[in-house]
């Protein structure tokens, strides 16, 4: 299959996985990734289970091809499937606009690998209403591009960053855990990531198993249990003055993070969702001691973003809509939009 990703940094991550398959990927990125990209290839370093120095995964290594193009080169009617890696603010962009303009015409389906779910997604569940999270967004209107029924999501479990020292084609893995996919509307469709499925784990290494596989799942809330990770880890790395790490923000009071973490899973269920969607405390918590680093949301705002990903927004949100409220969310969302603010204000000077 060909598979369009959109995002060359964490899409790196889904790219190889899918390359070792033996299918073929387009990064869409910048003009210099995109030149590099299409020299040297992408490299993703993980460390397989059972073993205690990482692997360099290069992109030339494996069967499928790969290459790069700018989203104003980019044809999505010659994909399978599109797939979406950039921070949601970034589709903002009027190049990016344009390509998820062409995106809709063409009917691709297309799975967001994106923290924040796109609000063509959020549409498809019923007691969800979407024009009530506009705000939430960056430009909530790109996403009239792409109708409901092509798009679906794809939880972002697998933790990966690009090491500053690093080049612009370099991926390091910190926990590889699996994509959790929800189903489409149409079976068709389904069958593409049920393929893509079956293929990346069948994939082995010198006989060895590979981490960071691709889950179907037919309930629409599955990738949801993410937000109960992000608004108890990776939002609480945000602070008034600084950052802290992933780690730190959920084992400093680790009482205040469960109660997080279940208010928010509390709410995806009342959502719709049910029990066998949801992921325990206790194992996120024991995943969070191996997150050493701030979340790239933190990272971001204490490099001057002047936008990130708001899921703590959306979430807040939701919330409000089904009657409830949390003191800690709240506050959350209140850090948030201070220090936005303040880079804002930083970038107007």
């Amino acid at each position: 299959m060909r598979i369009l990703i959109l995002g060359a940094s964490y899409g790196s991550l889904l790219s190889t996985k899918l390359l070792m398959a033996g299918h073929d990927v387009t990064l869409v990125c910048m003009p210099a990734e995109a030149e590099l990209i299409n020299a040297t290839g992408t490299t993703v370093r993980m460390t397989l289970r059972g073993e205690d120095e990482p692997r360099l995964l290069r992109s030339g290594d494996f069967p499928g091809t790969l290459d790069a193009v700018t989203p104003g080169d980019a044809d999505p009617a010659a994909y399978d499937l599109v797939a979406m890696a950039m921070q949601e603010p970034q589709y903002s962009a009027p190049e990016i606009r344009d390509l998820l303009k062409r995106i809709g015409e063409a009917r691709v389906p297309c799975m967001s690998i994106m923290n924040m779910p796109p609000l063509s997604y959020l549409r498809r569940i019923p007691v969800i209403d979407g024009d009530s999270l506009t705000d939430c967004f960056a430009d909530a209107s790109v996403w009239d591009a792409i109708e409901p029924s092509l798009m679906t999501l794809c939880s972002p479990d697998p933790q990966a960053f690009r090491p500053p020292e690093e080049g612009l084609n370099f991926l390091h893995v910190g926990l590889p855990t699996n994509f959790k996919a929800a189903a489409f509307d149409d079976p068709a469709h389904t069958a593409i990531l049920k393929t893509l499925e079956a293929d990346i784990a069948a994939v082995t290494l010198d006989g060895k198993d590979v981490p960071v596989k691709l889950r179907v799942h037919d309930s629409p809330f599955v990738p949801f249990a993410k937000w109960s990770m992000l608004l108890t880890g990776n939002y609480r790395c945000i602070e008034a003055d600084g950052i802290r790490p992933i780690r730190e923000a959920v084992h400093s009071d680790i009482d205040a993070s469960r109660e997080v973490y279940e208010w928010v899973d509390a709410l995806v269920r009342k959502l719709g969702a049910g029990n066998e969607d949801a992921v325990p405390f206790e194992k996120y918590a024991n995943a969070a001691r191996s997150l050493l680093k701030p979340s790239s949301a933190a990272r971001a705002i204490d490099a001057g973003a002047p936008a990130i990903e708001r899921v703590d927004r959306l979430v807040q949100t939701l919330g409000r809509a089904q009657g409830m409220q949390s003191d800690t969310v709240d506050q959350t969302v209140k850090v948030v939009d201070a220090r936005l603010q303040e880079n804002r204000a930083k970038a107007k000077t």
